[in-house]
């Protein structure tokens, strides 16, 4: 189950967000998988406990957002939404396309629980 390892990385990378930013604990970590990513959401729902057990996101809620794949033509310029399975332009059925979404895994947002000063800190220092 390579959605352990994902996690596991996954994971990493919110705890360093986390340490820039103060954060006393993550509380929901938001994340983009398309359907040729090669990760099944479900198996990854499953493993992020496993994964997250002592760190900063012990207590995150994983929200996953499946995408669907988009694809441009490269005969009429066309982007369309096309199944996993057939990625052939949805307007001209033309063979010859780019995929443009559908193969990411991506981390999205990240929800923190900050000390107060920090986050009136960054909300000055972003104004």
């Amino acid at each position: 189950m390579h959605e352990l390892a994902i996690c596991q990385s996954l994971l990493r990378e919110v705890a360093h967000i986390a340490a820039d930013r103060h954060a006393r604990s993550v509380t929901d970590i938001h994340v983009g998988i398309g359907p040729l990513s090669g990760v099944e959401a479900r198996l990854m729902q499953d493993a992020f406990p496993i994964a997250a057990a002592g760190t900063i996101a012990a207590s995150a809620a994983l929200h996953l957002r499946c995408t669907g794949v988009r694809v441009r033509c490269e005969s009429c310029g066309a982007e369309t939404e096309v199944p996993t399975n057939r990625l052939v332009c949805g307007r001209c059925d033309d063979w010859r396309t780019t995929l443009v979404s559908g193969d990411e895994l991506l981390l999205e947002r990240v929800e923190l629980d900050a000390p107060r000063q920090v986050r009136q800190a960054e909300e000055s220092a972003h104004v």
